[in-house]
């Protein structure tokens, strides 16, 4: 069996990923998501979808990045 990066639990079905040159092992997508997703710079959600990235910064959608002072974003065109 192998140990999860995130929890611990040790699981029979725990699967790797390879992120950055490093390799992680997850029990669980959750425990994936909550290690490496990066986070929305203005209210710290976890950016599973696209997201959007701006002066190197990323945001969960574009009402945070207007909030953060971006300009030129907009969920709908």
């Amino acid at each position: 069996m192998a140990r999860c990066d995130t929890c611990g639990n040790d699981y029979d079905k725990a699967f790797e990923v390879r992120s950055e040159g490093k390799t992680h092992t997850f029990d669980s997508f959750e425990c994936a998501i909550h290690k490496l997703a990066p986070s929305c710079a203005h209210c710290g959600c976890k950016i599973i979808g696209h997201g959007a990235e701006a002066d190197g910064k990323m945001y969960c959608c574009a009402h945070c990045a207007t909030k953060a002072g971006v300009r030129g974003l907009d969920d709908r065109v």
